[in-house]
């Protein structure tokens, strides 16, 4: 959970509280709500329904070498990372990334297959192994699986949305787009998706983490990683030759990510209620913004719908809160504003799963978040409570 502090607020800032306040409080789903975690979004055609049933499938089967798992990979499925509370949501797993510093500047060593490191080897009795860290490594950190909950409405937020926000919020707590050379079309597009906002669609992400966490290319991404920048046991252990899923693996995951219901809100309360003004009154709110609007979509569904994620999807500065790792554009200490939504079902926060509390997520915020840190540290005892009751509706 990230989050930025209140600074000097524009008039823009200023005249949009009221109406943040509003959707704070509003947007819940009753308690009684049908809607579940892992369910379709509603509003769907029959046709996409078995679009997103069959996505959803493909999210679950697991791979086989046979298939083109590996030779490195972290697990076999996608759902092996994604299940709590339901399938599509995140997990408590930690992967590792690697990396060192050449001068002044971050060193992916690539030549040592970095910085994602995969656990597994398809076949370690005959030396097709996992990777470790290697040992002249000088930056070694965890990332936590994500939730993918109401993705395909993120994936349709215009970019001019995104570029807009960080144009509005207060100099001191601006955070930056993040523009990323997307592999599948080639344009430059502003990055969402992961805790770099790396990928700037669901499509390329899900080729991404079907190349980089189960070893299996595609046509977006057609180059097998080599296990420890180790070419010869590429060579060796790799079971398919040429690309590993023609397209339409990578599609299915897309479908599911795309049509996969945001999380459902909880029941406020008085106290929760009271807490949605504290998240805004201490600037909570200003990066995890509560309501953003899609753009045109061909699935009826998605198109122009307003939903409430809570963030900006922005790359903020957060000081030591930040994991070292660059990634595109990003630098070590930039990470991407952490959406809140269904944040009452996760046991573990931020990045790297360090904080087992809410009070303690907040705790840890650093650079641009350290006003919002200092702001809570000031409450009152009622107010702190109010806000993590607000906290536990989302």
């Amino acid at each position: 959970m990230r989050g930025c502090g209140a600074g000097k607020r524009n008039t823009a800032v200023v005249g949009i509280h009221f109406l943040i306040l509003t959707v704070l409080v509003s947007s819940s789903v009753r308690a009684d709500s049908p809607v579940k975690f892992g369910d379709p979004v509603a509003g769907l055609t029959a046709a996409e329904l078995d679009r997103f049933a069959e996505g959803r499938d493909e999210f679950e089967e697991e791979e086989t070498p046979e298939q083109g798992l590996g030779p490195a990979f972290n697990a076999t499925s996608c759902a092996k990372c994604h299940a709590s509370p339901a399938i599509g949501g995140d997990s408590n797993i930690l992967e590792t990334r690697f990396g060192g510093q050449a001068g002044k500047k971050f060193d992916p060593m690539l030549n040592a297959g970095g910085s994602l490191i995969q656990t597994d080897g398809i076949d370690p009795a005959n030396n097709c192994l996992g990777e470790t860290v290697p040992s002249d490594a000088t930056i070694v950190a965890k990332r936590k699986s994500t939730p993918l909950f109401g993705l395909g409405l993120v994936d349709h937020v215009p970019d001019s949305t995104l570029q807009q926000l960080a144009k509005d919020q207060p100099r001191a707590v601006a955070g930056r787009p993040s523009m990323v050379r997307d592999a599948t079309s080639g344009q430059l597009r502003v990055g969402r998706f992961g805790w770099k906002a790396q990928q700037a669609t669901l499509v390329t992400f899900a080729a991404d983490a079907y190349l980089n966490e189960m070893g299996i290319t595609s046509p977006v991404f057609p180059n097998d990683n080599a296990p420890g920048g180790d070419a010869d046991m590429l060579a060796r252990c790799d079971k398919v030759a040429g690309l590993e899923d023609d397209g339409t693996g990578v599609a299915a995951f897309a479908d599911f990510m795309t049509m996969l219901a945001p999380p459902p809100r909880a029941a406020t309360s008085r106290g929760a209620e009271n807490g949605a003004a504290v998240f805004t009154r201490i600037g909570c709110a200003t990066c995890h913004v509560p309501q953003l609007t899609t753009g045109p979509s061909a699935i009826a569904a998605l198109n122009n719908v307003t939903f409430a994620p809570f963030s900006d999807f922005l790359l903020h500065d957060m000081g030591a809160l930040g994991d070292g790792i660059e990634q595109n554009t990003a630098s070590g200490r930039e990470m991407k504003t952490a959406p809140l939504w269904g944040l009452r079902m996760r046991t573990r926060y931020l990045h790297d799963a360090r904080a087992s509390t809410l009070e303690g997520a907040i705790r840890e915020h650093d650079g641009q978040g350290s006003a919002a840190r200092a702001a809570f540290d000031a409450l009152s005892k009622g107010d702190a409570a109010d806000l993590i009751a607000f906290l536990r509706t989302l």
